[in-house]
């Protein structure tokens, strides 16, 4: 038998060069990476993180359960369930001082509603810094199975239909979302307001922490909601209602949650808070690799995180998504990401100030905000790209604009002109 000896050496240094790669990979892990290791240590042990059970928060799960907060010199970190969005504004008002949490797993907007003291007690501020996005994609718009024949998808026309017809027979109709201003509340607002329908006029929008929306819908509490997983999943299989569509259909690639820390806390802690975001940024990753996802499910599902049945997280963390009426689709492209190489993680100023824009066209910010200057308090992407840099072989973008961003009714929102985009929308508070 003949060997290619040309062919086996190439082999043999391919193979030589991957366990090098494997084993330097190996050692890195071991230690808290590059510059981070040279310099000073945090200057705490721990931080206290909030969190709601929902699928997105799975990077702070992970750093926790895996031992990489502690890795990084942060082994006290607690990452603490909370009862509803308000829950977490109010602990985040308290901080960890006042028996509070120092950050949050959180709606993007909050840390800027929080800073400028619109959903505060006695509207007093309360300065945030977002330090990175923890996810894009990943949440789901869903109507009750009183729907079903109406076939309601993407286009919202349809379901305006339906609850016209709800409404001439003198039924309410309710759309239930999880924090005023948030981006569940700006994800069915924009839905419904691109299918003719006023939400604030033509139907009832309540407020619903996640982990109630399926026994609220269960009983008849709402018509639609809009929040992540896993509780649209969970809705399909107790047989209540079906996924109308994906947040990542309105808006493919979109941001989500954020890690947002005070600010005071932050200052105080310059190294912890780097440390902080190494943690998660190499938890984000970790999260996003396949071979991952069945440990992921196993652990997000457990009692101290979601408590669900792994079956109610697995299919759409791993991109297969059957919306309960019949139509499956796998390998989704809008499925939830955590980090594609930093890509999800970056926490644009662009993208910061579309919910800004959003707010303001749904009266939570008056029209002459001074979005710019709100950004550059509360936005810290000058943190993520110095973590960035630490940790090293990270794409850091080198603008904190992603540029013109296309919804699927047509939409253009460019960020250089954001009053044109508010011009260009039908419904709105804003005038």
């Amino acid at each position: 038998m003949s060997i290619d000896h040309g062919n086996t050496t190439r082999r043999g240094v391919l193979k030589g060069a991957a366990a090098a790669l494997a084993l330097a990979g190996a050692a890195r892990a071991a230690l808290p990476a590059g510059a981070f290791a040279q310099g000073a240590g945090p200057e705490v042990k721990g931080v206290k993180l909030g969190f709601i059970a929902l699928t997105d928060a799975a990077p702070l799960f992970v750093a926790k359960e895996k031992g990489i907060f502690a890795k990084y010199g942060l082994p006290e970190t607690e990452v603490l369930k909370q009862a509803s969005w308000g829950t977490t504004r109010d602990n985040l008002v308290l901080g960890s001082e006042g028996n509070g949490i120092d950050g949050a797993h959180i709606l993007t907007p909050m840390p800027y509603l929080i800073s400028a003291g619109r959903v505060t007690q006695n509207n007093v501020p309360v300065p945030m810094y977002i330090l990175g996005r923890l996810n894009l994609n990943g949440q789901c718009i869903s109507v009750g199975k009183e729907y079903a024949d109406d076939k309601i998808g993407l286009d919202p026309k349809v379901f305006k239909a339906a609850i016209d017809k709800k409404k001439a027979s003198g039924k309410a109709v309710k759309a239930a979302m999880t924090f005023p201003g948030g981006t569940h509340d700006l994800w069915i607002r924009y839905w419904l307001a691109a299918g003719g329908i006023d939400p604030d006029k033509d139907i009832e929008t309540i407020v619903v922490p996640p982990p109630q929306m399926v026994a609220n819908m269960k009983v008849g509490t709402m018509d639609v909601f809009c929040v992540c997983e896993p509780w649209h999943k969970q809705l399909i299989s107790q047989g209540i209602g079906y996924t109308a569509l994906t947040t990542g259909e309105l808006w493919k690639d979109h941001p989500e949650k954020s890690l947002a820390v005070r600010a005071a806390w932050v200052d105080k802690n310059p190294n912890a808070a780097k440390a902080l975001m190494m943690a998660v940024m190499e938890a984000q990753a970790w999260c996003d690799r396949p071979e991952n996802w069945d440990e992921l499910a196993a652990i997000v599902a457990k009692r101290q995180w979601i408590n669900v049945p792994v079956a109610d997280v697995i299919d759409r963390m791993k991109g297969k998504f059957d919306y309960g009426n019949g139509r499956v689709v796998e390998k989704s492209p809008v499925m939830m990401k955590y980090w594609d190489n930093g890509a999800a993680g970056y926490p644009y100023h662009s993208h910061d100030l579309w919910f800004l824009t959003e707010d303001i066209r749904w009266g939570k910010f008056e029209g002459g905000t001074d979005t710019k200057a709100l950004i550059a308090k509360v936005n810290r992407e000058d943190l993520w790209k110095d973590a960035a840099k630490a940790l090293g072989g990270i794409a850091i973008p080198a603008s904190t604009s992603r540029g013109k961003e296309t919804f699927f009714d047509g939409k253009v929102f460019d960020p250089e002109n954001p009053a044109a985009y508010l011009n260009s929308l039908e419904i709105k508070k804003v005038a």
